[in-house]
């Protein structure tokens, strides 16, 4: 079967993020020995995209990241990358990868794929906690506690937050084409536009006042 991202015709994505979907790094097959020390797994496949990632730690540092994908090229490019820019990372340094992180180091993501490096930076921070877990450790990285809005997409309220301070999200419309909230089951929808307006008030708020 072709796969209609990677029609020439249709490529609508940069050279970053055709070279990691051509050519994914550090992918998780079922014949490596791969034991990793904490696992994440974000999104379900009946909601399109679904994301794995393993990681391995040592001196409070990610050593080895692996990962598997069942989604489209930009859900492939964005859990290429992070597996890429979070090994070497301290736990803080990867637990705040953001999207625009991810989306920033691919060239730019088509605004309607950007949900995709969205489930990217929630499946590594799954994976964190999963470690600070399974090892009885403390875990100082998520001092507020993140809430799932949309669980059919697994959009937090830190990446409404998020998508609102580093990429300009500034009307519900826009957070809609580029999370895909609310298009499978509709049961978020009213806590969306709520945890918004709440991001868009507390945005406000913190506007600088001019001095004369």
């Amino acid at each position: 079967m072709e796969n209609n991202d990677s029609k020439k015709s249709n490529w609508v994505y940069t050279d970053i993020v055709k070279d990691h979907f051509k050519n994914p790094r550090n992918i998780w097959k079922k014949e490596d020995t791969f034991e990793p020390d904490g696992v994440g797994e974000v999104g379900a496949i009946s909601c399109g995209d679904q994301m794995k990632i393993g990681i391995t730690v040592k001196d409070d540092k990610i050593t080895k990241l692996k990962w598997k994908t069942y989604g489209c090229a930009s859900a492939i490019a964005s859990t290429s990358m992070i597996s890429e820019i979070a090994v070497n990372m301290s736990l803080s340094e990867a637990y705040n990868l953001s999207a625009s992180d991810i989306t920033n180091k691919l060239g730019s993501l088509p605004a309607n794929k950007i949900h995709c490096s969205v489930l990217g930076d929630d499946a590594l921070r799954t994976a964190i906690d999963d470690y600070l877990f399974k090892h009885d450790l403390d875990n100082p990285y998520n001092k507020s506690a993140l809430r799932k809005i949309c669980k059919c997409k697994d959009i937090t309220n830190r990446d409404v937050k998020d998508l609102h301070d580093q990429l300009g999200v500034n009307t519900l419309e826009d957070l809609q084409q580029i999370t895909n909230y609310g298009t499978v089951c509709g049961a978020c929808k009213d806590d969306m536009k709520a945890e918004f307006e709440k991001v868009m008030r507390e945005s406000e708020n913190q506007e600088p006042s001019t001095l004369y």
